[in-house]
């Protein structure tokens, strides 16, 4: 049986329906977002009887989702219904854009094309309207808060109007849009200001048949679901939405649980600023959050642990309230694990996705997580997730399969989970890294830091979270690009993760464009240490002293490509005969 019926209303009855609050909104759409050019071509558009498009409705309270609703933008709040006959799925830009425009006399508040807050009234050019051969976009005027205009005379001289006031409107033929399905008075007003003059009169009436007739007589096609299921809802909101802003499966639980009297955004809202201030943590989202919180309730319910958008949206108050203040108390576990792998930032993150299982595993194991034999099988986890890119992909089902055997694994000493036994990493992709951005690129430079204790060249600090934003610490070339390419060394290669490191920005201004010969003697002259201690630094970046101060670009290489990867399989548990 169908599920929705298709009306073709006329856009005066829809206006007014949002104008009485019988047309609403559910509270969960975003804001209002379109810019005056876009309202400028979409009344253009109307007046010319182009079609803008169909309206998606749902009639409230027809179907076993119930949500929040809030007015359009504009509407006056004074006797409105409290519950609406219909919701607007699809339409809300085009509807608030027209309903404010044509139907509230003090202006449109819109943005302009940098995104900043401003009001704009629009009016009609009644002349340029009735010429064919005048673009319509440039016959609809567009006026600031002062609704001053500038125009030029008759003799070519520049003239500035106010069209606050009815008689410069009469005098110059504008006529304001707000007024377009209440036209009575102007028309009379119009009319009287030039004495019944023939010329005048026949503009006007020009203008109200080309016009004024279109927006009386424009349709909208409207479709109209009832009795849709809430999946199917919830999938027409997720798909839906045109105007830009695409519905996230965070925002669609918000309208769920807004029927049970609860307010997601304001329960998450503090908890992304508790997560937030670990470094970290500073990407995380609700939606994370809400897949993070579902793995375990899945599990709970002895249900297929999922993550995926239809387990989320299934997740009711109750069973909320019940897991986020643990899945929180993971998240911020999760911060102090990455911390020891000697991730201090959100950008160096490897993949966020992996947050998600990490976090649900920590809550899981509670107290057993904390100590060091279990720390040392997580850690094995990430990382075979990391090197092995196991979260390029699919990451909902990576990360639900990931929860389960790793659980299990740690717990009742089951099988060691899929990520570890399928993970590889071939010793090719060492040279093929050179995007800072890249997720395996992020990953290797701390497990560099992890695995060997590396300190800075200049300090000798061991690169902790203090020292990391004290001393501003980034990946920065070892052989200097600018020396590279004295040499006639390829970027391919200079940039490549191996000829890459961690160092202070201190360090990397005293390194600057010279051979690694002269700036490893003027650090060490700097620091006052001695050849010895400088070599142990760079053992410690996996980097070979003696071809370093002998200059030599391709004996480093090759020397450092052999100690990565042998760094690499150690910590995935691989063995020498690993396929390189």
């Amino acid at each position: 049986m169908s599920t929705f019926s298709i009306d073709r209303p006329f856009l005066q009855d829809l206006l007014r329906g949002i104008e009485g609050g019988k047309i609403q909104l559910p509270d969960f759409q975003r804001g209002w977002v379109w810019n005056d050019d876009r309202i400028r071509s979409l009344i253009a558009s109307v007046s010319r009887e182009f079609p803008i498009g169909s309206v998606l409705t749902l009639k409230a309270g027809d179907t076993d989702m119930h949500f929040e609703t809030r007015l359009i933008e504009g509407v006056n709040t004074a006797d409105v219904p409290r519950e609406p006959d219909t919701l607007i799925l699809d339409g809300q830009q085009r509807l608030t854009a027209l309903f404010q425009a044509l139907m509230l006399e003090n202006g449109v508040s819109t943005r302009n094309a940098r995104g900043r807050q401003i009001r704009r009234y629009y009016y009609f050019d009644m002349d340029a309207c009735t010429r064919n051969e005048t673009d319509r976009e440039e016959a609809v005027i567009i006026c600031k808060d002062d609704r001053r205009l500038q125009i030029q005379t008759a003799d070519g001289k520049p003239k500035t109007i106010d069209l606050s006031l009815t008689n410069e409107q009469y005098d110059n033929h504008i006529f304001p849009i707000h007024k377009i399905f209440d036209s009575a008075d102007w028309r009379q007003g119009y009319i009287n200001h030039w004495n019944q003059d023939a010329e005048k009169i026949g503009l006007l009436f020009k203008f109200e048949a080309e016009i004024i007739r279109c927006f009386n007589q424009y349709n909208v096609p409207v479709i109209e679901l009832s009795g849709a299921p809430k999946e199917a809802v919830c999938l027409v909101f997720e798909k839906v939405n045109t105007g830009g802003v695409t519905l996230t499966v965070f925002e669609l639980l918000t309208a769920s649980l807004a029927a049970e009297g609860f307010r997601l955004r304001d329960d998450w809202e503090p908890r992304r600023k508790r997560l937030r201030k670990h470094k970290v943590l500073e990407k995380l989202d609700g939606i994370n959050f809400l897949q993070a919180l579902t793995l375990i309730d899945t599990r709970n319910l002895k249900s297929p642990v999922s993550c995926k958008r239809k387990e989320i949206l299934e997740l009711d108050r109750k069973r909320y309230e019940e897991w986020a203040d643990q899945i929180e108390d993971g998240f911020v576990k999760a911060a102090h694990f990455l911390h020891k792998q000697k991730i201090f930032n959100a950008k160096d993150v490897p993949y966020s996705a992996q947050l998600v299982p990490l976090a649900a595993i920590l809550m899981d194991l509670g107290h057993l997580s904390e100590t060091e034999g279990v720390q040392q099988e997580i850690a094995r986890w990430y990382w075979c997730g990391v090197l092995g890119e196991m979260y390029a992909g699919s990451t909902d089902t990576q990360a639900a399969r990931d929860f389960s055997e790793v659980t299990a694994w740690v717990k009742k000493g089951e099988k060691e989970p899929t990520t570890i036994k399928e993970a590889d990493f071939q010793k090719k992709r060492l040279s093929e890294l050179r995007t800072r951005g890249s997720a395996l690129y992020k990953g290797i430079h701390a497990l560099m830091m992890h695995d060997r204790g590396a300190s800075d060249f200049f300090t000798g600090y061991p690169i902790d979270e203090k020292i990391f934003f004290e001393d501003r610490v980034d990946i920065h070339h070892i052989f200097p690009r600018a020396w590279c390419e004295s040499k006639g060394i390829a970027p391919h290669d200079y940039n490549s993760i191996i000829n890459k490191t961690v160092i202070s920005a201190r360090t990397n201004r005293q390194i600057g464009g010279r051979a690694p010969s002269a700036y490893l003697q003027r650090i060490e002259k700097e620091a006052g240490i001695d050849d010895a201690k400088m070599d142990k630094r760079l053992a410690a970046h996996l980097i070979s002293a003696d071809t370093l101060r002998a200059d030599d670009f391709w004996g480093f290489f090759e020397a450092r490509k052999e100690a990565l990867f042998r760094v690499i399989q150690k910590t995935m548990g691989e063995n020498d005969e690993t396929t390189a």
